[in-house]
């Protein structure tokens, strides 16, 4: 099955670049220019992955990730944060918002690649290890 990416970026060489970067290894990828329509286009896409520019006119990106985080049927996919505005404590203020990954701007392509890569991975791992505590018995509640 191929994995799905939400890419939230206002600015559109940033957008086309991400877009045919994921493309190109194989995932199918939803752009988004205007953050105001983040979260409707989220619920309809029902991204594996979301890729969010924290800065953007209209609504921040980190706005974005609390409200994305809020909901039932989103909180589960990761959030790889990527911004131009690297300053102090923002990484951490970005992470604090729910954003499992954080990549600044200008991106290494090889950096960006790894970090979608290893947030899929590491929510596929985590779906399979939750799939399987549903399947286990609870021992406590077995009959004896």
């Amino acid at each position: 099955m191929v994995q799905k990416i939400l890419i939230v970026e206002d600015n559109e060489l940033n957008l086309r670049l991400f877009c045919d970067l994921l493309r190109a290894h194989g995932y199918q990828v939803e752009p988004v220019r205007d953050g105001r329509e983040a979260v409707v286009r989220a619920r309809d896409f029902a991204p594996d992955l979301i890729v969010m520019d924290i800065q953007m006119p209209y609504v921040s990106g980190l706005e974005l990730i609390e409200q994305l985080k809020a909901e039932d049927e989103l909180k589960e996919a990761p959030i790889l944060a990527v911004t131009a505005y690297a300053a102090r404590g923002d990484e951490e203020r970005i992470r604090d918002a729910g954003a499992e990954g954080y990549v600044s701007k200008p991106i290494s392509v090889m950096k960006f690649v790894e970090a979608v890569r290893g947030l899929l991975a590491a929510q596929e791992a985590a779906a399979a290890a939750e799939a399987e505590t549903e399947e286990r018995p609870d021992p406590e509640s077995s009959p004896a």
